[in-house]
């Protein structure tokens, strides 16, 4: 498991423990809730055990609080950048990427209405 992974693990676990006693549970009270042992529970919490997002979305209704709530304060230099795609595919994902920011629906229809008469236009070649 690399680093980055284990510090979010780790402060995953940090926010279960500490929701978990401002609301006044033990970890035999969440383990209960969640049909799972005290040990599993201290497990989670101190990142021994990584923690699935069914798992964590069973804790956050438990819990009374959203998913997002494990992440919140977690250090910039523990997120990731997304990474590029490669490959014969990058063109295409770049041409998604970009037409999701035209915000005009009227340039939207038209980039669209041109990509599928010049695809059309290659299909027929490739037939031919």
């Amino acid at each position: 498991m690399g680093k980055v992974a284990k510090r979010v693990d780790d402060h995953v676990g940090e926010r279960i423990r500490e929701r978990r006693t401002m609301m006044g549970l033990t970890q035999e009270h969440l383990a209960k809730a969640l049909d799972i042992s005290y040990q599993q529970v201290q497990k989670y919490e101190t990142g021994a055990n990584r923690v699935s997002a069914g798992r964590l979305y069973e804790i956050a209704k438990r819990l009374e609080v959203d998913v997002a709530y494990f992440f919140e304060n977690l250090e910039p230099s523990t997120t990731s950048i997304p990474l590029e795609h490669g490959g014969k595919n990058r063109s295409t994902i770049e041409l998604v990427r970009n037409y999701g920011d035209i915000d005009e629906p009227a340039v939207r229809s038209a980039v669209s209405g041109l990509i599928k008469s010049l695809a059309g236009k290659e299909r027929r070649r490739k037939s031919a």
